[in-house]
């Protein structure tokens, strides 16, 4: 599978995982510290070529995302499960540890970031829904991401993505069904 888009990772071995599991070039952030001559490398490629950003799913991995969002709008982003990113031991999460299969069924769905897109689920939703306050609510936001392809996010972040994804409400409520129909069987 060949990505024309250049794939933003954090480190070296994320890109040797990438590379195993499809024919991509790859930009490396070197961590959470992203120098401004990295922020100018992405920017060139979004330019010529596009970007994917594919990051752990943990909070440097968030916070890196988001730092480039901010810098460089308009790129795609991959997600992977946390179940897809954990090593066999289980004490490491990462890109590094995903499958060949899961990196390229993260890239295939990479989803546009877009600026514009009319409100469709409120706050007052995601609380009464119970994905933003409750004992359950760091559980459904988990698997709701996992469902939505939009990554694993706190309260806050939750909205922003359905925002920023421009989940619509019936994809959200069908979403929302599936995750409190398993709650049901736990």
């Amino acid at each position: 599978m060949k990505i024309k888009e250049v794939i933003v990772v954090e480190g070296r071995d994320d890109t040797v995982a990438v590379q195993n599991a499809v024919n991509a070039d790859t930009i490396e952030t070197s961590g959470s510290a992203i120098g401004k001559h990295v922020i100018e490398q992405i920017k060139l490629a979004k330019d010529r070529r596009g970007i994917i950003i594919l990051t752990d799913p943990d909070y440097p991995g968030e916070r890196i995302r988001k730092i480039i969002s901010q810098q460089v709008p308009g790129c795609k982003h991959a997600f992977l499960p946390k179940k897809e990113a954990i090593s066999k031991k289980g004490d490491d999460l990462g890109v590094e540890n995903a499958s060949p299969e899961a990196i390229r069924l993260a890239l295939s769905e990479a989803q546009q970031e877009e600026e514009e897109w009319v409100e469709q689920v409120s706050l007052e939703e995601l609380l009464a829904l119970g994905l933003i306050a409750g004992k359950k609510a760091r559980r459904r936001r988990e698997r709701l991401g996992d469902i939505l392809k939009i990554g694993y996010t706190n309260g806050k972040q939750l909205y922003k993505r359905l925002i920023m994804f421009k989940i619509r409400a019936e994809e959200f409520s069908e979403a929302v069904c599936t995750v409190l129909k398993e709650d049901e069987y736990e």
